[in-house]
């Protein structure tokens, strides 16, 4: 099993005020819930005091100062006593404790088909929520014949590695770059930061105590990094290496994977088994623009920023405004002469005030002595996240609007249209460029803290909505005639999406091209496996993007655990290669569909990275957590057909 961080806690030697003064950064209801393993005692969660949960729930879960304040009371006293060995040591409750523990935290009464789901994730025991039975009950010199080729070492690729090692079983990593990390490697603008909570936002099985609530870029690279490091997995990885293509042999069912280092040579690598963790977002996207290329000074994309450059004092453009302009903007805009941001849609965003904020000294305290404390929290924070707005971006029957999808989703418009409007509302003609008018969630939603919408109201940053209709060698000139000249332009236009798995050449039975097999249309069953490519597993592949709930970490380690699965069918009958049938794959993809076209990001009128030149959505996951959870447990051997060499 995966190390565990967090199962054992620093013991608490520090003085009464000490104490006093860390808990004063406590999350109350959390520390209500640890207590209880310090206690063994329930009565606390049963009293008047019941926190509101959800994703938009109040700061403490809007319980009262004097509420607070009674807590941290009894909280220190039993703290003390903990300290000096006068109180209980610290012990987890039965499965009906644990289930109103649960409950108390949430604010609600949670179903019953989500207790098995959540109890996994919180791992009071120290159990592996991600663990495969099925590849333990395989001997383990039986899983040593079995190789796997990883693609890529960023998050999902590391996660791979980790899993394949602890179950015995040979792979190498191919990795076109000169280190782990992917997107956290590659993409260094001013401002990059995850948008994800950072405790739910790292591995089941390697939870850190992260200094910010949403950490920047180099501090995620740095954890990748050392659990790479740690889990000595470099020793696999071949470095400045790119993969050309990837066919699959039907007389041998296996595969030959043919790679090309950035020297030039090439070579030819066998496998038995393909894993594919190279992400959705990673080949920058250029617009189709005339004239581009014509510009006389410096023009790069975000996502391959060219830090040589002082842009102090300069004219600067930026062309888009969605997730990445959106954290580098803000950066350089107190230094540039003028920003001139080029909008074609802007960006619905969620008030999030922590999003810069580091994590105050006393929650540290919290996370590292008070038992069970972080378990609780990383709880907290993945159920908040878990579900998230997903109730606000569904479709109600008969609803009419351009602008929402139902009712939950139009008074979740309203409440973030007020919120921009209390950040610009005195500048009429900025409110009107910065409300969004499509549903909220049918694009990308992003967080701020207020510091994209002020940066907006700066003198020296201009938003301009007219359409760009050609780029010179001094400028933008928009459609209404109007030149822009400037020093720099950066490209903030995002990735092409869509192309999952280019550029490489991957080709599966009977010589068939992936490409030319979904021909703008990507799809695989669960995200992971598509049929007539046996062996080939996808992580974050087609329709396992999330939009408002959860962590794309969560997602890596519900598909690691069902490749895994696979490999152990493999390995148990006795066959050398399965391959997903087409009638479940299809079913499959029917469900996908009718469940993305009931949600924002599948209304007819919203255009984005999300779907196709057809209109299809390619990359997200309509449903909850739970359900992939559910659905990638342990794979069902009646999905497959079964392959020996020929």
């Amino acid at each position: 099993m995966a190390k565990q961080a967090f199962d054992h806690w620093q013991p608490i030697t520090e003085d009464d005020a000490t104490i006093a003064a860390a808990l004063e950064d406590a999350d109350i209801p959390t520390l209500m819930v640890a207590l209880v393993h310090l206690t063994g005692d329930l009565s606390g969660l049963r009293g008047d005091i019941r926190p509101v949960g959800g994703f938009m729930a109040a700061p403490q879960g809007g319980l009262t100062a004097a509420q607070q304040a009674g807590v941290k009371a009894q909280a220190l006293e039993v703290l003390k006593a903990y300290r000096d060995g006068k109180g209980l040591l610290p012990k987890v409750p039965d499965e009906a404790a644990i289930r109103q523990m649960m409950n108390f935290l949430v604010g609600a009464d949670l179903p019953g088909e989500y207790i098995p789901f959540l109890a996994s994730e919180l791992s009071l025991h120290g159990e592996d929520p991600f663990g495969q039975p099925a590849i333990d009950a395989i001997p383990r010199e039986q899983r040593a014949t079995l190789k796997t080729i990883i693609i890529g070492s960023g998050m999902s690729g590391i996660l791979a590695a980790i899993r394949l090692q602890e179950a015995g079983m040979p792979y190498t990593i191919i990795e076109k770059n000169a280190d782990v990390g992917g997107t956290w490697l590659q993409n260094t603008y001013p401002g990059c930061r995850v948008d994800s909570p950072n405790h739910t936002y790292s591995y089941s099985f390697a939870p850190k105590d992260w200094p910010q609530h949403f950490s920047p870029q180099q501090v995620l690279l740095n954890y990748f990094d050392q659990i790479a490091t740690d889990y000595k997995i470099r020793e696999h990885i071949l470095f400045n290496t790119e993969v050309v293509s990837a066919e699959y042999q039907d007389a041998s069912a296996n595969w030959q994977v043919h790679v090309q280092k950035t020297d030039g040579t090439q070579d030819t690598l066998t496998a038995n088994a393909v894993i594919t963790a190279v992400g959705q977002l990673n080949r920058p996207r250029y617009p189709e623009i005339n004239g581009i290329g014509s510009f006389d000074g410096p023009a790069f994309h975000s996502a391959v920023w060219e830090h040589d450059h002082d842009l102090q004092g300069k004219r600067i453009a930026v062309i888009g405004t969605g997730a990445s302009a959106f954290q580098f903007i803000p950066k350089i805009a107190p230094d540039a002469a003028d920003v001139v941001v080029f909008q074609r849609t802007p960006p619905w965003v969620v008030p999030r005030a922590d999003y810069h904020a580091d994590i105050p000294e006393g929650k540290h305290w919290l996370l590292n002595k008070v038992p069970y404390y972080a378990k609780w929290f990383r709880f907290l924070s993945f159920w908040q996240s878990s579900e998230g707005l997903l109730g606000s971006v569904k479709k109600d029957a008969g609803w009419q609007s351009d602008l929402s999808v139902g009712q939950a989703n139009d008074d979740l418009r309203v409440m973030l249209t007020e919120y921009i409007r209390s950040m610009v509302g005195d500048d009429p003609d900025l409110f009107e460029k910065t409300v969004p008018k499509y549903p909220p969630a049918g694009k990308r939603m992003l967080i701020d803290n207020g510091t994209w919408l002020t940066t907006l109201k700066r003198s020296n940053v201009h938003v301009v909505t007219d359409p760009i209709v050609e780029i010179n060698p001094t400028g933008i000139k928009t459609a209404s005639g109007v030149q822009y000249d400037v020093d720099v332009i950066i490209y903030g236009t995002g990735f092409y999406a869509n192309r999952f798995l280019a550029p490489m050449q991957i080709k599966g039975k009977g010589g068939l091209d992936l490409q030319r097999h979904w021909q703008g249309d990507p799809r695989a069953y669960l995200g992971i496996t598509i049929p007539q490519f046996p062996n080939l597993f996808c992580m974050y592949g087609p329709n396992t993007n999330i939009v408002v709930n959860g962590s794309i970490v969560f997602f890596s380690e519900c598909e690691m655990r069902y490749i895994l699965g696979c490999l152990a069918l493999l390995l148990k009958t006795g066959h050398q290669a399965l391959d997903c049938k087409q009638a479940v794959h299809d079913a499959f993809n029917k469900t996908i569909d009718a469940g993305n076209e009931e949600m924002a990001w599948g209304a007819p009128n919203v255009r984005s990275w999300y779907k196709n030149e057809q209109g299809r959505v390619t990359q997200n996951w309509p449903f909850t957590l739970r359900e992939y959870w559910e659905a990638t447990r342990t794979p069902d051997a009646k999905d497959f057909k079964f392959i020996d060499a020929s």
